[in-house]
């Protein structure tokens, strides 16, 4: 029999004073901390507000009041491109119900948008983004474009510095980030050297954070560089209720409290550990789907899963069971074409990883997840119970159960139900504050790698201090000490001295011409300077399982392929003339930028049924390299999978490679175990001469994840080694 909680739905309350100036439309209520992100968002004290409701109360429009009923403009930022679709969708829908659609521009801007807008209009991409931007009183992006935009990634040698970052952060009077607790430490270092660039060069500038979970060593950076920050939490008010009985709901709904969450039977189903345990058990367990679709017709559900191979061979197996029922099946991953996500959100059932379990709104009332550790757990939990129904041919349909079935590892049913003084009792009834925390407690916490901003956040500020010092525009900011100013308060957030950065940056620079023999050149900086660390390992792909053919170019990491593809290599003159030919057929360009920089070029013939072996080789020996933990740049590296026909040619062109590296003296296993690395951490097995055919005694972390390990060394360091850690 398995475990289960019943968790009491959420009631937010409601705000009972609004401003004058607010004119909602018929039937609406704000929510109180709808309100109060409005009054601190105009409050001349504040430079950064933080919301924390609970996911599904509305905290998008909380950030957007500002915008409708007064005269901001926001920059929004998302951490993924679905969930930029997903909110574009909703903006647009809630300005038709405050009759502004035709007042209020709402525009998109991802990477692969930005090249086509440009080549469309015949526009370099610097002006395509100022084009975008100032036809927007709303732009939707994302912080990998923030962040570029604001290192002159999108100029010339010859163009000032600050030609477009200036001019956009004029434009805009609020920057809103969503989601924002999905970030780690080097995308969270980003953020906060561009707050302080924006502060020292445009003045009077608001930011807004909505995160259920706010992390606070950011918030006490943020209020240790002198922001003026307000965290507008309805849970430590108290203005959430969690009734236990329907007179308890129907009395707050009688005063307008909102239902944020449905109430939810939550099963727990313990696995033994491996790689294929969840997609075993809903295979074998896929009559508990058909019970619940034949038992609650209108039924929606979804499957969320780690690993896109696994829903990559479920989504047939479902729906070949479905299809006969006359349900669909939809399939939505990183690796699933734009259609396919599209077409997803509509599904009977829909299969995907974590590109749904970021924010994405879907309409369902049953839920299978698997989780790694706590937040995942929360933030998958977090999809189920938001909505009443949905509406389908005209006709609205109800759902009458809300139900979640957790595939957790074993030993965590245990510590839930089973050890003495365990935290739930089968059937116990819980509200979501108090079983979040008992998850947070009980279920894996990874490493929040807060020695990176002293270790490296540093990095990125010399680049935006040097911009600030430039010959051209340092009369523009020099009068107001803007230089001066962010130096003193990067050093302070980051606890370090930017020269001594500048020195490193300078030793790592002499080190790779050393290597190299280029005059030019810094990989480590080039890492430690970009948002989500330099693809060195990135695959250009033509996908043949992709029905849409649009969709058929992707890019994909050497290890995932390695792991769960089956392939067939192409050239780059092959695979640009399949996407040349695709483009002039369906009349439709098709964004090449991202492949400039692939490894190789591939055709995805299928997903294997099982995982393969393989690992990273090094021609020489890693005993001292590991043995210094420290980062270094290596060559000769290769992969070692002896039933793979092709891999030599890739191995022709990784062996060139220069790879920013960290060598680990222990197993993969062991390290991810002792550092609580996060699920999708990207560090590998690596063997070298010595032990090519035993036991793999070393772990190799590229580029980002490279300077990652590197603040956590010292947690395993027992000599040697030079150590940063302040």
């Amino acid at each position: 029999m398995n475990n289960f909680i019943q968790l009491k739905p959420i009631y937010s309350c409601p705000a009972h004073e609004i401003p004058k100036e607010i004119k909602l439309p018929n039937g609406w209520i704000l929510s109180w901390h709808q309100r109060e992100t409005y009054l601190s968002l105009n409050d001349s004290k504040v430079d950064v507000v933080i919301n924390t409701g609970m996911t599904g109360d509305g905290k998008t429009l909380a950030g957007d009041l500002d915008v409708i009923v007064g005269d901001s403009l926001a920059l929004k930022m998302y951490p993924t491109n679905e969930l930029a679709r997903d909110q574009e969708i909703s903006a647009k829908e809630y300005l038709k119900q405050f009759e502004l659609e035709d007042n209020l521009k709402i525009n998109r801007l991802s990477g692969q948008d930005l090249e086509l807008y440009a080549e469309q209009e015949g526009l370099k991409k610097k002006a395509a983004f100022k084009t975008r931007a100032f036809n927007s009183e709303i732009l939707l992006t994302n912080p990998d474009i923030f962040h570029y935009l604001h290192r002159g990634a999108y100029l010339t040698t010859y163009d000032n510095p600050d030609l477009l970052w200036n001019k956009i952060d004029k434009r805009f009077d609020l920057f809103v980030f969503d989601e924002f607790h999905v970030f780690s430490a080097p995308q969270i270092a980003s953020v906060i050297n561009t707050m302080l660039l924006i502060r020292y060069t445009n003045r009077h500038k608001k930011f807004l954070f909505l995160s259920a979970t706010p992390d606070r060593d950011f918030i006490d950076r943020l209020v240790k560089a002198g922001f003026k920050v307000k965290v507008i939490d309805p849970v430590a008010e108290n203005k959430y209720r969690f009734p236990a009985t329907k007179a308890e709901a129907l009395k707050l709904k009688n005063d307008n409290w909102r239902e944020v969450s449905r109430q939810i039977t939550l099963n727990f189903i313990g696995l033994e550990s491996g790689s294929t345990s969840s997609e075993t058990w809903l295979k074998e367990n896929s009559d508990l789907i058909l019970e619940l679709f034949a038992k609650h017709p209108g039924s929606k559900g979804a499957i969320i899963l780690n690993s896109i191979a696994a829903v990559k061979r479920l989504v047939p197996w479902f729906t070949e069971l479905l299809e006969p029922l006359g349900l669909t099946v939809g399939e939505n991953t990183g690796l699933s074409g734009k259609e396919a996500k599209s077409l997803s959100l509509a599904a009977d059932l829909v299969i995907g990883t974590s590109t749904i379990d970021v924010g994405v709104d879907f309409k369902i009332n049953f839920l299978f997840f698997e989780s790694a550790d706590a937040g995942n757990f929360i933030q998958r939990l977090g999809r189920l119970g938001r909505h009443d129904g949905y509406e389908k041919d005209g006709k609205w349909i109800e759902f009458d159960i809300y139900t979640a079935y957790a595939l957790v590892p074993n030993f965590l049913v245990e510590r839930l139900f089973l050890k003495d003084s365990a935290s739930l009792e089968n059937g116990q009834e819980c509200d979501r504050p108090f079983f979040h925390q008992v998850i947070r407690n009980e279920y894996r916490q990874i490493n929040d790698f807060r020695g990176y901003y002293s270790r490296w956040g540093a990095v990125q500020s010399t680049k935006l201090c040097w911009q600030l010092g430039h010959p051209r525009i340092k009369h523009a900011y020099y009068s107001e000490g803007s230089q001066e100013a962010f130096r003193q308060d990067c050093e302070k957030i980051f606890n370090t001295s930017l020269k001594k950065t500048i020195g490193r940056i300078k030793g790592w620079e002499k080190e790779w011409q050393q290597l190299s023999g280029n005059k030019s050149g810094n990989p480590i900086a080039e890492d430690a300077s970009s948002f989500r660390g330099v693809s060195c390992l990135e695959c250009g792909l033509y996908d043949l399982t992709e029905t849409n053919e649009a969709d058929r170019f992707k890019t994909y990491v050497l290890p995932g392929i390695l792991s769960n593809l089956e392939i067939e290599t192409i050239t780059k003159a092959e695979f640009d003339r399949l996407l040349k030919a695709t483009s002039q057929k369906i009349k439709t360009p098709i964004p090449k930028s991202r492949f400039n920089y692939c490894l190789g070029f591939m055709k995805l013939r299928n997903y294997r049924e099982s995982r393969l072996d393989w690992r990273f080789t090094y021609q020489g020996n890693l005993k001292d390299i590991a043995e210094a933990y420290k980062v270094m740049i290596l060559t000769q590296i290769q992969v070692w999978q002896p039933d793979n026909y092709w891999i030599s040619q890739i191995n022709k062109q990784l062996k060139k490679q220069a790879l920013v590296s960290y060598v680990l003296p222990f197993p993969v296993a062991e390290i991810r175990n002792r550092l609580r690395l996060p699920m999708h951490f990207q560090i590998y097995p690596i063997s070298d001469r010595n032990s090519i055919h035993g036991t793999i005694p070393y772990s190799i972390a590229f580029g980002q994840s490279a300077l990652l390990i590197d603040t956590l060394a010292h947690w395993l360091k027992s000599k040697g080694g030079e150590s940063w850690i302040v």
